[in-house]
């Protein structure tokens, strides 16, 4: 048998947000203290990692130090993909300038790019992880391109992850998503995303899975994330696959570690925001107000060539890594 933990959207950083009202770092430090010691007790043989390792791709080296130790505590091999925040500009091309990047190079971890397949063998059982890193097209384009992988002969299950905005309920308009039944194409045996934050329940169809136990890291207080208890999900593979999600004891009841007084002024802010967005859509039909978005929507109405629209993208990915900037990086 073979074991496997998946935990996703950690958002390793350095500093407390606004919303919580403890020690982030410390809390975060004590959970994946706790994820390293579940994968133990668990006898996991692999970790997966599904994306947004990191708040940023340049956080300090001090903080990727840190953790770095806690993740070599795993002694298991510890498969990740890059996650929207872990790359500049939303362009995974950028990940080896990133800290991910390094951590991948110093074999702490082994990020998984596209296309690329990766095999674990153990006890005459193969597994084929695979990985879609995030990128501007994700959930824009159909949905197959990234979500649905084939099987290699020889390989008994197939495993593959997307920090993608897979759903259960549709987002509203001008918000890419995935619905999840739209996902049993392809021939992955189970398929593991992240990036909504909120996960959604265990999602099971002839024996096939599509998991997201949602995010480790509580970074906004959302109501959603108030009732939330971080999770993560343990795998288990022999003649068939088994799921079950389990949640961190470590991890404190959102009323006590998310700062609700903030909802009101986040509530202010939205409502002026949606005013300002719905003057923006009136003068130019723009569905967003992010940079990156609007160079999307001014390709989509002038009609210009995807190579254009590339190319400024990635030039705005240059911008961002050399100022060091958060750019328009969403949850």
């Amino acid at each position: 048998m073979l074991r496997l933990l998946y935990v996703t959207d950690t958002h390793i950083r350095g500093t407390t947000p606004r919303s919580r009202l403890d020690d982030f770092v410390a809390t975060l430090r004590v959970k994946m203290e706790e994820v390293v010691d579940i994968a133990h007790k668990e006898g996991v043989d692999v970790v997966l990692h599904g994306g947004d390792l990191f708040d940023r791709p340049d956080i300090s080296p001090a903080v990727v130090r840190d953790f770095a130790r806690i993740l070599r505590r795993f002694e298991v091999p510890i498969y990740t993909i890059a996650g929207n925040h872990d790359i500049y500009g939303q362009n995974p091309e950028t990940v080896d300038r990133s800290m991910l990047g390094l951590l991948d190079a110093f074999g702490t971890v082994n990020l998984l790019r596209g296309g690329e397949k990766a095999k674990f063998r153990k006890e005459g059982m193969t597994l084929q992880f695979t990985g879609q890193p995030f990128h501007y097209e994700l959930d824009k384009r159909d949905a197959l391109v990234d979500y649905a992988v084939s099987k290699d002969d020889g390989v008994d299950f197939a495993i593959h992850m997307v920090h993608g905005m897979v759903v259960e309920r549709a987002l509203p308009d001008g918000v890419p998503h995935t619905m999840v039944h739209d996902l049993w194409g392809g021939e992955a045996d189970v398929l593991l995303t992240g990036h909504y934050h909120a996960g959604f329940p265990l999602q099971e169809k002839e024996g096939r899975y599509i998991v997201n136990p949602g995010a480790l890291a509580r970074i906004n207080n959302h109501p959603s994330e108030i009732r939330r208890i971080p999770q993560i999900a343990l795998l288990e593979f022999d003649h068939e696959v088994r799921v079950k999600f389990r949640r961190l004891r470590s991890a404190s009841l959102g009323e006590a570690v998310l700062d609700r007084s903030y909802l009101e002024q986040a509530a202010y802010r939205e409502e002026k925001m949606v005013s300002f967005v719905q003057e923006v859509q009136a003068a130019g039909e723009f569905k967003g107000i992010g940079a990156l978005d609007i160079v999307e929507e001014i390709a989509r109405m002038e009609g210009i060539d995807d190579e254009v629209k590339f190319e400024a993208l990635r030039r705005i990915a240059v911008v961002q890594e050399r100022l060091g900037s958060e750019g328009e990086w969403g949850d």
